[in-house]
């Protein structure tokens, strides 16, 4: 392989263990789906424990002697290393990229810290149980509710307030700005393939990063779920690059 090639070959230390750990399972999966667009030759490393990675965090990438963590100082070593899946992009698709990504931080994250972590039926059956098998004994009993807690927080610091008194007020209003996100992400896909035509790009990544989750994880409780499912072009969108990229038939979980 030439030098760009061997300096980004990388491990990214996949795992979902720290208190922003639903953050962790996004920024995951749009950074995977990122290389591979970019046809960037990374080795992924799945770890259950974040504390075994080089900077105790995820995900993080290992190239040579250099352990570069935080998504967006990842997406720009692989872009300097002409890993770069927007070279075809105009000044204007740059700018839509960055408003619809600030979209999605600011209208479709609470509701999936909400879905994974304050649901009390989703977290009770699903991501409790499956994050405490996940965790060495005795943190296993303390760590799931420590990150309930703290996404609930996060919630309530970002969202709560005037003119939402109530958590039920928050639930609410978090569910219809996630809801009005899908739709107008829905409406900008149209019939496209991907976001700005045929080829995956940023965008691309950063949606299927934040809709992947919640599209796959089979909860009790799927008003989110429910939504997305409705709007077939963002399902078909998951699919094809679940497919095409990722090797897995619509039906793997």
């Amino acid at each position: 392989p030439s030098a760009a090639d061997r300096n980004a070959q990388a491990c990214f230390l996949n795992c979902c263990l720290t208190l922003a750990c639903a953050n962790q399972i996004i920024f995951c999966n749009l950074l995977q789906a990122y290389a591979k667009f970019a046809g960037a030759p990374l080795i992924v490393n799945t770890i259950n424990n974040s504390w075994s990675s080089p900077k105790a965090d995820v995900p993080v990438l290992i190239s040579e002697d250099i352990v570069i963590s935080q998504p967006a100082k990842i997406l720009n070593f692989l872009r300097k290393q002409r890993y770069n899946a927007d070279y075809e992009l105009s000044a204007k698709q740059g700018a839509d990229t960055l408003a619809y990504i600030a979209l999605l931080e600011e209208k479709l994250l609470p509701a999936l810290l909400h879905t994974f972590w304050v649901e009390a039926e989703n977290y009770c059956s699903v991501t409790k149980p499956w994050f405490a098998s996940r965790i060495p004994f005795p943190l296993s009993l303390y760590l799931p509710g420590k990150m309930s807690r703290e996404a609930l927080n996060r919630i309530l610091l970002t969202r709560g307030g005037p003119p939402l008194y109530s958590l039920t007020e928050v639930e609410a209003q978090i569910y219809r700005d996630a809801k009005e996100c899908l739709n107008l992400l829905s409406k900008r896909l149209g019939t496209s393939q991907f976001f700005f035509g045929n080829t995956p790009t940023t965008l691309d990544a950063f949606v299927f990063g934040f809709l992947a989750p919640v599209y796959k994880v089979c909860f009790p409780r799927v008003q989110l779920q429910e939504h997305l499912k409705e709007l077939t072009n963002l399902c078909r969108f998951c699919d094809d690059i679940l497919t095409c990229y990722f090797k897995l038939t619509v039906t793997d979980g």
